[in-house]
């Protein structure tokens, strides 16, 4: 079940990706975003980083050396947000 925390980072990247198949509360939180998980890709995630940027002032950038964790999953990605806003 998703946290408020984790509930709004889903719904904050089904709006960025634009992903009308999915509600957010069907998000498994410890599934990843990528690949067999929500299917998403690089573009997605530069969607997402650009949607986090313009919500909570977060940069993401591509040559940071963490940054496949950062995108495991939602959980990992609201654990970053509330570390990082």
């Amino acid at each position: 079940m998703l946290s408020v925390e984790q509930l709004e980072i889903a719904n904050l990247i089904i709006e960025a990706v634009n992903l009308e198949d999915i509600e957010a509360s069907e998000i498994d939180p410890q599934a990843p975003i990528f690949n067999n998980g929500l299917g998403l890709d690089s573009i997605d995630a530069l969607e997402i980083s650009l949607a986090l940027s313009k919500k909570y002032g977060i940069k993401i950038k591509s040559s940071d050396k963490n940054i496949n964790d950062i995108f495991s999953s939602v959980a990992v990605l609201t654990d970053f947000v509330q570390a990082n806003k």
